[in-house]
């Protein structure tokens, strides 16, 4: 005997990224507007340094303004991005009387906007949240898209799902207290898109990289329309990674590995760049990009104050065994993705884009570098 269950349905996850200057207020506005829905409790989410920056005050706006809100902390730093800190989450919003009516809001960077995704998707089986990214790499990358995980011992960004949020808020203003290294680490992934998928941001960075520094607000403006515009030209074609998304991993097979390995004392962004300058140099030797292109990336990176080289202190051997917990392996086997020249990438077949790389070809890379 079979009972057919017919659960068809069609699901909108449409939603807005407002870029700006000091968006505290739009955010109040948009929520007494609905933009939660029936939520009436809201869990503010950042890490130990976003909360004396923005948290706090993102969290006094929204008593001050009639709403119930609770504000929780994590420590700063990628090693709170485990399931042990979604626990953590999880019971204090539980301690603290939470159940479905609520919405949780992420003031911070990515390790915050993954953590407080993967719990907005979990907590009472699915609940809203608002994206509120404070540094330029969240607003490169982590903020936007719907990826949301934790990191554990044996793999990086596994555990998780997709999620996406209500809205997504890029307030530039924020930039501006971030130390030069944060401000670099963001550069990384705004480079990869240029490599990826935007040769007029490649270009744009090649002239006026030194201006985000600076804090020039038209530059800043420029890169974050970009990254998004980047992101969303991937995603809309490949919500959940069943092919074309995996080329937002550019430089993350061996840049995830080196973040590991080095216990999270290279920053994403400085791993990310040294993972750009890896496949770019095996890369070259495949013939997918030329050698003036490959010294050009090298050389943004290197004015965007990333490293290009890996450090001393990291042992090669460990990082080549670290490499097999990237999320592209498949039968045992690593897998890249490429860049094709500036502004695009390699496809390998139909809706395939990434590569089987020998253990002993990335390893020579790795050697060199």
């Amino acid at each position: 005997m079979k009972f057919f269950c017919e659960l068809k349905r069609m699901v909108d996850d449409s939603y807005d990224i407002e870029i700006g200057h000091s968006l505290r207020p739009t955010l109040i506005d948009d929520l007494k507007n609905g933009l939660a829905g029936k939520a009436n409790r809201y869990a503010v989410v950042t890490d130990s340094i976003v909360e004396k920056l923005y948290g706090r005050a993102v969290y006094e706006d929204l008593l001050e303004n009639g709403f119930n809100a609770d504000i929780f902390v994590i420590p700063e730093g990628e090693k709170s991005k485990t399931r042990a800190m979604k626990e953590f989450l999880e019971d204090s919003m539980l301690e603290k009387g939470y159940r479905r009516d609520c919405c949780i809001i992420a003031v911070g960077g990515g390790v915050v906007t993954d953590l407080a995704g993967f719990t907005a998707g979990t907590f009472g089986r699915g609940v809203p949240f608002v994206n509120y990214a404070t540094t330029l790499l969240a607003a490169a990358d982590a903020s936007v898209g719907g990826k949301t995980a934790v990191d554990t011992p044996l793999a990086t960004n596994l555990i998780g799902l997709f999620n996406q949020p209500k809205k997504v808020y890029l307030d530039i203003d924020t930039w501006k207290t971030l130390p030069s290294e944060q401000t670099a680490s963001g550069l990384a992934e705004t480079i990869k898109h240029g490599c990826l998928g935007d040769r007029e941001l490649f270009e744009y960075l090649e002239n006026n990289v030194e201006k985000i520094f600076e804090g020039d607000r038209a530059a800043c403006e420029y890169i974050a329309r970009h990254n998004c515009e980047v992101k969303y030209r991937v995603i809309m074609k490949d919500e959940r990674e069943s092919g074309l998304r995996e080329i937002l991993n550019l430089g993350h097979t061996v840049g995830r590995a080196i973040e590991t390995v080095s216990d999270y004392r290279l920053l994403h962004g400085e791993a990310v760049a040294i993972g750009l300058c890896a496949q770019a140099r095996l890369g070259e030797t495949l013939g997918y990009i030329s050698p003036d292109n490959r010294a050009r990336v090298e050389e943004l990176l290197k004015r965007a104050r990333l490293p290009v080289a890996i450090p001393d202190y990291i042992d090669k051997n460990a990082l080549v065994k670290k490499l097999y917990t990237d999320k592209k392996v498949r039968d045992g086997k690593l897998r890249f993705v490429f860049q094709k020249e500036i502004g695009e990438v390699m496809q390998f077949g139909e809706n395939c884009f990434s590569k089987e790389i020998a253990e002993d070809e990335i390893a020579a890379v790795i050697r060199q570098i």
